[in-house]
């Protein structure tokens, strides 16, 4: 059906191609490159162990745009699906508009020397993809993507208006390390240590990192705390649930997390301005970055669960009602089945089936597209199919923390 090039050799990365590589069908043929071929190729034997399909690799800079253009025509690519940087969003955004193929990406973009994430950049392609009848999704990973996804189809099947949401993220597993981040170092820490926002009455209202703590019962894992936090999906669905007056983003840290990440910041290790090192210029949080350990490789040593979904206040026929929408998954079970742990699987599946709804023609709308703004149905059902099952449930009532 489809023929797809994924820039990216992370841990989502190869979660989501091992999904493809199961849903051939979908994916007629798939291509993973990116600037090291030897990990793209780590995975690729792994597919094929495990699925028998065999892929393509090749080795690509993504800031280099006429590169990723040749290899996009090299490969017939109809779909270029970004699990790289997002430093390397827009770069690869004009890449598909100069090759002429669709974009999909899970991270929306980031500056390299500014520690701040928002739309705003790539809302700015809007028109030069509905030009050239192109489509681009953004942030098609769970957080943002499926909790977007959920508020969409609340919106669609229970409540005629969502007043309040709160994103629930809880990682409920334990890999054994003293300090370990779930996913690229460098952007979980950029995320941690940056203010905490949340939209209210609005209005954007920060709070300083890390300074909010809620205890908080997680089905499927138990009693957690999880702390306010800023993330990219409270700024679109802000602007496209315009009835929204406050939404807030909350994910869970464990003590030592906390404590780690304190004292980096105050040595300075988590700073993202260059300094001068035995001569040469290095950036603080990339050194870091590179003596962690590398999230990709911590899938065997990961036993426990996640909890990710949104609770949501709203209105239905003049009535008021409130629900939370979840899905839990197990790491050891993601470990089995892609050889993954549980965070790098809850990105890759969705990435999967983002793509897979262009392939069908399900989401080919030109233009620039979040996810709450797609229609939610099939893929709230491609999610029970492919190993993220969700469930929601009616509460009694408001949930105030």
């Amino acid at each position: 059906m489809g023929n797809v090039l994924v820039i990216g050799a992370g841990g989502v990365s190869s979660a989501a191609v091992n999904k493809m590589a199961m849903n051939a069908d979908i994916f007629t043929s798939i291509t993973l490159a990116s600037r090291r071929k030897f990990k793209c190729d780590e995975i690729a034997a792994g597919v094929k162990e495990r699925t028998g399909v065999e892929i393509s690799t090749a080795e690509v800079e993504a800031m280099d745009t006429p590169a990723v253009v040749e290899l996009i025509k090299s490969t017939g690519a109809e779909l270029l699906v970004n699990l790289a940087l997002p430093y390397q969003d827009l770069a690869l955004m004009d890449a598909c508009l100069e090759a002429g193929i669709h974009y999909l990406d899970t991270a929306n973009y980031e500056p390299e020397d500014d520690a701040k994430f928002e739309y705003h950049w790539q809302w700015a392609y809007e028109e030069k993809f509905e030009e050239q009848g192109l489509t681009a999704i953004l942030g098609s990973g769970f957080d943002p993507g499926v909790t977007s996804v959920f508020a969409t189809w609340l919106k669609k099947h229970k409540l005629d208006t969502i007043r309040q949401i709160d994103v629930l993220d809880c990682n409920g597993g334990d890999n054994g390390m003293p300090f370990a981040t779930n996913f690229n170092p460098e952007i979980n820490i950029r995320e941690v240590t940056a203010d905490a926002r949340h939209w209210e009455n609005g209005d954007w209202v920060t709070t300083p990192a890390m300074t909010k703590k809620v205890t908080f019962d997680f089905p499927g894992v138990g009693e957690k705390n999880m702390y306010l936090m800023y993330h990219e999906e409270l700024e679109s669905l802000s602007t496209h649930f315009p009835e929204i007056e406050r939404a807030r983003f909350w994910m869970t840290f464990g003590d030592a997390y906390i404590n780690h990440v304190t004292v980096l910041q105050n040595v300075g290790m988590t700073g993202i301005e260059p300094v001068m090192h035995d001569g040469k210029e290095i950036i603080p949080l990339q050194f870091l970055k590179t003596v962690l350990p590398d999230p990709g490789e911590l899938g065997a040593l990961t036993k426990g669960k996640t909890c990710i979904g949104d609770i949501a206040t709203g209105e239905k026929d003049g009535e008021t009602k409130t629900y939370y929408i979840y899905n839990i998954c197990d790491h050891e079970e993601c470990y089995r089945e892609v050889g993954s742990q549980a965070v790098s699987y809850t990105t890759g599946v969705p990435a999967m089936i983002g793509a897979a709804m262009v392939l069908k023609g399900i989401w080919r709308d030109p233009g620039v597209w979040n996810m709450e703004q797609l229609d939610p149905d099939a893929f709230m059902d491609m999610l029970n199919t492919q190993g993220l099952p969700w469930e929601v449930h009616e509460l009694s009532g408001p949930v105030e923390f």
